[in-house]
């Protein structure tokens, strides 16, 4: 075996048999299965028991209101505010809510008051106000067919129309895009965005961690001896990226036994109460063949994705943007010093290329992502591996293709330049202490001889 492969197989094993890291690995997708857990039961969380609510309707539209999550409404018939009041304070009921009379049916506001020493809960109050708001509509449009037979609810409802706009390709060579395709697109652009910019980070960080412990523990002096200094750096690049990878695969695999857990995890939970507080006709809902038919329209549009050159890209811009990232994180954690804090500022100007990709591309990649500046930063190495897996899912290859191309070669040819750079950084930081470094000399170890 090779001396590279020597290094890789140590970096490897030492950083996979760690407890740290089989803990670490198995520990993050139980903690998502407990995340989800809490949320599930969260959802059957009712606090505080039900509230009894006296309606007090003085506009005669809202009558009887059905009960709702955590409410029961009472009917105050003939009692006045002030019995109710009463009512309230001898602790037989929990609140009352007033509506009064509309000054008009043209009146497009309305405040209700509730009474009661104990503030009314968010969810509880926007239910009430859905409520009410659903009846006054109802009572307006029944005073409005006593003044004009011809105008009636069922009328009034057709002048509320759902737009959704269907895309259609002008030269028809194109396959139609429907009105998923922006979604699906952003969806599959972000998830791919913000995996690349979550690995580059974690691994980069963890290329350098290992550089600085050997550097502290002397370790490397005495496997400089034996091997050259850029076969030592661009083995750690590779285990720690074979470690990286290993752990994304236990975490694919125990992921997918999670989500077929989840069916069974959420089986018992309606999912109207993971929403907003509302009655079933304060929203239309779509019937079991309407979604069933989303459902289907929906897994065509992510069928028509070009998954093959997703893929493909993607792993190359990841592979790319790895060893770019991962040298410069191992160039720096050899120019450390013992003072790991002043050190640290060595690291801001490698993270701010990434955070930068992230904000364009969570604010200028989702408004228009082939404006110039979402153009250029895919072609810039330091942020094409955030911000071109972002864009793909929006190309048409047909004329996008060159930008695609372009980006590629870019990153790649950018990754061999660092880790050459990196490398003749870390022939000489990786031997020297106790000396605070700055940016100014780590530019004149580029150009040492030897």
């Amino acid at each position: 075996m090779s001396k590279l492969g020597i290094i890789v197989k140590r970096e490897y094993l030492s950083r996979v048999t760690k407890r740290s890291f089989i803990i670490g690995t198995l520990m993050a997708p139980l903690g998502f299965l407990i995340y989800m857990l809490v949320i599930v039961g969260l959802t059957k969380y009712e606090s505080g028991g039900e509230l009894k609510v006296a309606l007090l309707d003085e506009s005669g539209m809202v009558n009887q209101l059905p009960d709702g999550k955590g409410i029961r409404f009472i009917q105050a018939g003939t009692k006045s505010l002030e019995q109710l009041k009463s009512e309230v304070t001898a602790k037989q009921l929990d609140g009352i809510v007033q509506v009064p009379k509309l000054s008009s049916l043209q009146s497009k506001t309305l405040t209700i008051f509730y009474y009661s020493d104990n503030k009314l809960a968010p969810e509880k109050s926007s239910m009430i106000e859905q409520k009410i708001a659903k009846r006054i509509r109802e009572g307006k449009a029944g005073a409005m067919s006593q003044e004009c037979p011809s105008i009636n609810l069922a009328r009034i409802e057709t002048l509320d129309t759902k737009v959704s706009i269907d895309p259609e390709s002008i030269n028809g060579k194109d396959d139609n895009d429907s009105k998923y395709t922006a979604g699906v697109g952003l969806a599959v652009g972000g998830i791919m965005a913000f995996i690349m910019m979550f690995m580059v980070m974690m691994y980069g960080q963890m290329v350098m961690r290992s550089v600085m412990e050997e550097k502290t523990n002397r370790i490397v002096e005495v496997m400089m001896s034996s091997v050259r200094p850029f076969e030592l750096m661009l083995g750690k690049i590779l285990g720690a990226g074979g470690v990286g990878l290993t752990q994304v695969l236990i975490w694919i695999f125990l992921g997918g036994g999670i989500t077929l857990l989840l069916p069974f995890i959420m089986g018992g939970v309606d999912p109207s109460s993971m929403q907003a507080p509302m009655t079933p006709g304060d929203v239309p809902m779509p019937d079991a063949e309407q979604m069933e038919g989303e459902g289907l329209r929906l897994m065509a549009e992510l069928g028509k994705q070009n998954w093959m050159m997703l893929g493909t890209a993607f792993v190359i811009f990841f592979l790319g943007g790895y060893f770019i990232y991962a040298s410069l994180f191992a160039a720096i954690g050899s120019a450390m010093g013992d003072d790991m804090g002043e050190s640290q500022s060595l690291v801001l100007p490698i993270m701010i290329p990434i955070l930068l990709a992230t904000y364009i591309v969570a604010f200028a990649g989702v408004r228009n992502p082939h404006s110039g500046l979402m153009i250029a930063a895919s072609m810039f190495p330091l942020t094409s591996p955030i911000v071109m897996p972002f864009r793909m899912a929006f190309f048409n290859l047909r004329e996008d293709w060159w930008q695609l191309a372009l980006s590629l070669i870019i990153v790649v040819a950018s990754a061999w330049f660092f880790v050459w750079l990196s490398g003749r950084i870390y022939r000489v930081g990786i031997l020297l202490y106790v000396k605070k470094v700055s940016f100014k000399e780590i530019g004149k170890w580029m150009f040492y001889k030897g």
